[in-house]
């Protein structure tokens, strides 16, 4: 894929990004959820168990037939076969077991609720591949990838669960997620009503298409984040890029900024627009990921880490060289906080665990996500958002092309007001914020605003630091939740639920 089109891989809904595309959807959505260590207080419990369904390829279809194994895990501790429910995780781009193992909330509220707690792995990634090895092939192994497939895949699973598993059979399903598995969260309730009682989406920029919303806000979020944070810090940054592009002029320059930036590899003239797409995008995932306490979710982090690396650019006006030796240490802070890093390498910037492959390819067909920066009202490089380029690069990429208003079409775009029981929560510190659904719509069609939150900090497990913003926000969550639990056990004409 050529340089020059890569996007701002954002996660994920995050990429190398481009001299005139801007395409922030090409590595993941940001998905970007838990932290990467696997030896979270639930990983180390291993209070769950791993299961596969045989899910069809394709669900709309009658001429193919073949079927792949859909992994997804059941933690079933606290879960009570009188009056319990079934919290159901919608998985996104990435290892469901990394999902499982680090989405705190669930855990921590399964007792209260009396949950079973189901995490589904989305189909394409992690072990649930529908064609094995060959399942990245080409355009017509992925063809199956889509949204409306996966929605599909978690109806049938939790028709197999009930199916299956004594007591589940007439016990209320909520679902959540967050980032893309928050989106899916809120278009699993719009479609399969009669499945979900209601959904809580964490951080879902379910507008972020189809220019519902104006190209450049997320990148302003992105830019209020480190100006909030420190005095002319992203006015530092802002002038950073200048200073790139005069010091990358000779030979000489570009092996001074080698050295000055500790990179792993040798620049060359070629590799300048790269250097600025991965320093733009570690100012993207460090919005995202400022949280109020040291995390090791993309990579380890302290407190308010984009406060710690604002330290380092307090003054603009310094000198070209003075300048990139502050925005190494501000760097420095992402990618060496643990001070283990003998060298900055410019192709990684976050965990394996999420799918870049795939998202790239949804990128390229229904997850068309427009993004631009004008300079001004933001911290970054001017880049206009060009369709025909942006499909074109997809074309070249996947021999597909992308249809930028399809999702609207399907999933209703501002007009849900027909829909209920979902609950959509924000962080006000999240760039992914200015796509989501941020005030209440109707009394059913709720929004949370989270004033100290980034990405989706309550599905995080719960913290001795997590501001009150957070811990309000969840306890609203689980007040809605409980809410439609009773609701389902009143139409049931049941009363297991006297202490909701």
């Amino acid at each position: 894929m050529g340089r020059r089109a890569l996007l701002l891989l954002l996660l994920a809904f995050l990429a190398p990004g481009a001299a005139i595309t801007l395409r922030p959807t090409l590595r993941t959505l940001g998905s970007l959820h838990l932290p990467t260590s696997s030896t979270s207080r639930y990983a180390v419990a291993r209070n769950y168990s791993v299961h596969y369904f045989q899910q069809k390829i394709d669900h709309f279809g009658f001429t193919i037939m073949k079927t792949f194994k859909q992994r997804y895990i059941i933690a079933d501790k606290y879960w009570k076969k009188d009056g319990g429910s079934i919290l159901f995780y919608t998985g996104n781009e990435g290892d469901i077991i990394w999902f499982c193992n680090n989405t705190g909330f669930m855990w921590d509220v399964a007792k209260e609720l009396k949950a079973m707690l189901v995490f589904a792995e989305h189909r394409y990634y992690g072990e649930s591949l529908p064609f094995g090895h060959s399942s990245y092939k080409d355009s017509r192994h992925l063809n199956f990838l889509t949204s409306e497939q996966a929605l599909a895949d978690f109806a049938e699973l939790i028709k197999h669960l009930k199916r299956t598993i004594p007591g589940a059979e007439n016990q209320p399903v909520i679902a959540l997620g967050g980032s893309y598995g928050g989106m899916l969260a809120a278009w699993f309730r719009m479609k399969y009503p009669h499945i979900v009682v209601g959904a809580l989406a964490a951080s879902a920029p379910i507008l972020q298409f189809d220019n519902l919303i104006p190209c450049g806000v997320f990148m302003k979020i992105v830019t209020t984040d480190f100006r909030k944070s420190g005095p002319y810090c992203s006015e530092s940054i802002r002038r950073s890029w200048d200073a790139i592009n005069r010091l990358s002029n000779t030979g000489r320059g570009l092996r001074w900024l080698t050295e000055a930036l500790h990179l792993c590899n040798p620049l060359d003239s070629q590799d300048i627009q790269h250097l600025k797409d991965w320093i733009a995008e570690t100012w993207v995932n460090l919005a995202m990921v400022d949280y109020p306490y040291a995390s090791n979710f993309l990579q380890p982090l302290p407190a308010w880490p984009i406060k710690v690396a604002c330290q380092y650019l307090r003054n603009p006006n310094v000198s070209d060289s003075v300048l990139l030796e502050n925005i190494f240490q501000a760097l420095n802070v992402y990618y060496n906080y643990s001070g283990q890093a003998q060298c900055l390498n410019m192709s990684e910037t976050t965990t394996r665990s999420l799918g870049s492959q795939g998202w790239s390819y949804q990128a390229c067909t229904e997850m068309v996500m427009p993004f631009c920066t004008n300079g001004i009202d933001d911290m970054f490089e001017p880049r206009l958002w060009d369709l025909k380029e942006f499909s074109d690069d997809c074309f070249n990429h996947w021999g597909v092309r992308p249809r930028p208003s399809w999702i609207s079409t399907l999933y209703g775009g501002k007009n849900i007001s027909s829909h209920t029981n979902i609950v959509f929560s924000n962080g006000e510190l999240d760039p992914w914020s200015g796509g989501g659904i941020t005030e209440d719509i109707t009394d059913t069609l709720v929004a949370i605003t989270i004033s100290e939150g980034a990405h989706h900090l309550d599905l995080r497990a719960s913290n001795p630091l997590d501001p009150s913003s957070v811990l309000l926000a969840r306890t609203l969550e689980v007040g809605h939740m409980k809410k439609w639990i009773k609701d389902f056990y009143g139409r049931a004409g049941k009363e297991e639920l006297r202490d909701f």
